[in-house]
């Protein structure tokens, strides 16, 4: 299935959130931060990723939902899609 770009800001606005999350990370390491502070940040960047991947997965059914006679996938694969996140 391919997703409407128009409709993917939030995806974007997200990963771009990560990116410089993962920079802080790397500076944090960089500067010898102490290790709770930098899983601590490391948790928060798997978290923004989690989020941004059901938000792709949510547009996805919303898609399907909006036009289904156009479905390219099936419930299961949607399923496992969801799953793989999980």
């Amino acid at each position: 299935m391919t997703l409407d770009p128009s409709r993917m800001g939030r995806a974007v606005e997200g990963l771009e959130q990560a990116r410089a999350r993962i920079g802080d990370v790397l500076a944090m390491i960089e500067q010898g931060e102490g290790c709770a502070d930098i899983v601590q940040e490391l948790a928060a960047v798997s978290t923004a990723l989690d989020r941004v991947g059901f938000g792709v997965i949510a547009l996805g059914l919303r898609q399907c939902a909006s036009n289904p006679d156009a479905q390219e996938m099936d419930a299961a694969t949607m399923e496992r899609l969801f799953l793989t996140l999980a």
